[in-house]
């Protein structure tokens, strides 16, 4: 089970209505707050790499990797 709480006053808020049982243990995973910028920036790096792929792969992908006929 997946859920969104909120921290208030140092408390973590489940949802209305969520019940747990006692003594449940959960895994919190705080997300990163830090801006690390768009996709584009984070793997700018990447852009461009492969120069020799085909001019349809977008719209072939499948058959490309699955072999799947081209429609």
């Amino acid at each position: 089970m997946n859920c969104v709480g909120k921290v208030e006053n140092g408390v973590i808020r489940l949802p209305a209505g969520l019940r747990l049982p006692e003594g449940a243990e959960v895994l919190l995973i705080v997300p990163d707050s830090e801006d690390r910028g768009s996709f584009a920036d984070r793997y700018k790096d990447y852009i461009g790499a492969a120069d020799d792929l085909p001019n349809d792969l977008a719209e072939n992908l499948d058959g490309y990797v699955h072999g799947r006929p081209k429609p």
